[in-house]
């Protein structure tokens, strides 16, 4: 066996989250699986690379000499990748739109929209819960843009050189069934939630650690909380079995009902991001434009956010990011005043 970059990946992903099983959640893998690789990655280096205690994890003095060249050789890597990519490219018009985005309804409606503008111009998507995954694939020259959200105001996935503009913010919404006994209220306090299970998709963000806080200064901690896809949740909201967290722009859907939260204690950012450098960069402001056009048509057809935006018309209040060199831009190109937020 080999030593590949996918193990040193591993080894950074555990250094960097402090415990096996924060880093299994961010790769996306199971913590058993994840601990038996990094024992078949110590075995092929000769020794142990973290001390393991309650507290977590932490380099031993081996450790330290693989992450220090890790932090060398994967960005190397990377940055090889791109300019391979640039390369081959030759500044030529981008083919088609090679989209990557996490689970929500902006996805599909830019491939509309794109389709619509663009006849005859290929429109791929790739699909994942991980924004830095998606993130990633823009950096490697793999996705042409990708369409992700963020907590709040956190910030973007900490992938570099690549240019974020803020779509949207929406407020976080809660998903019951139609039956339940708030489903008829304009507006719910978390704390009437406090007895409830919840649903949610899963992500590599702070959303959860967010949720939580927002729980805690409603007085209560979570009875339980289901992360799985988008059709499962649903379903255990229409059967009963508890209640779902959802972006407004959530579409309308068979035996459930939206509501927003007193307060809005939790909000959305929807983000395009891409690389500066690639060909794809000379249609950015019009995709940007045409996703915030699908952000609207999606909030247009919830009842509930629609209902919300009118009482509300300002909306959810958030700072814009940009690069750390360049002005944010509207999707006619024109600066903004906004602040700067440096992906990390």
């Amino acid at each position: 066996m080999e030593l590949e970059l996918r193990h040193l990946r591993v080894v950074r992903a555990v250094a960097e989250a402090g415990s096996l099983t924060k880093a299994a959640s961010v790769l996306g893998v199971a913590q058993p699986a994840l601990s038996a690789q990094l024992k078949r990655v110590e075995r092929m280096l000769g020794g142990r690379l973290f001390e393991r205690s309650r507290q977590g994890v932490r380099p031993t003095a081996l450790g330290e000499l693989v992450l220090h060249r890790t932090r060398v050789v994967l960005p190397a890597v990377a940055a090889l990748q791109d300019e391979a990519v640039r390369f081959a490219r030759g500044g030529e018009q981008v083919p088609g739109f090679r989209l990557g985005g996490t689970h929500g309804p902006l996805l599909g409606g830019l491939v509309d929209r794109l389709a619509s503008a663009y006849p005859g111009v290929s429109v791929t998507t790739q699909a994942s819960w991980s924004e830095r995954e998606i993130a990633e694939g823009v950096r490697g020259g793999r996705l042409d843009f990708a369409l992700i959200g963020a907590c709040g105001d956190s910030a973007p996935p900490g992938v570099e050189g690549l240019v974020w503009r803020e779509v949207a913010v929406d407020p976080v919404f809660v998903m019951l069934p139609d039956d339940h006994p708030l489903a008829a209220r304009t507006r719910i306090a978390l704390a009437e939630l406090s007895d409830a299970a919840w649903a949610d998709v899963p992500g590599d963000g702070c959303f959860a650690d967010c949720f939580a806080a927002a729980c805690a200064r409603a007085g209560f901690t979570p009875a339980g909380v289901f992360e799985t896809d988008t059709a499962s949740c649903v379903h255990l909201v229409q059967v009963g079995r508890a209640v779902g967290l959802c972006r407004a722009t959530f579409p309308p859907t068979t035996g459930v009902v939206t509501r927003p939260l007193a307060g809005s204690p939790l909000s959305w950012r929807h983000l395009l991001g891409w690389h500066p450098e690639a060909s794809a960069a000379a249609v950015a402001p019009a995709v940007l434009g045409h996703v915030r056009a699908a952000h609207a048509d999606a909030a247009a057809r919830s009842t509930s956010y629609s209902a919300w935006l009118a009482h509300h018309p300002h909306g959810v209040q958030c700072a814009t990011v940009a690069p750390p060199s360049a002005p944010a831009e509207t999707a006619a190109g024109a600066p903004e005043q906004a602040p700067v937020i440096t992906p990390g």
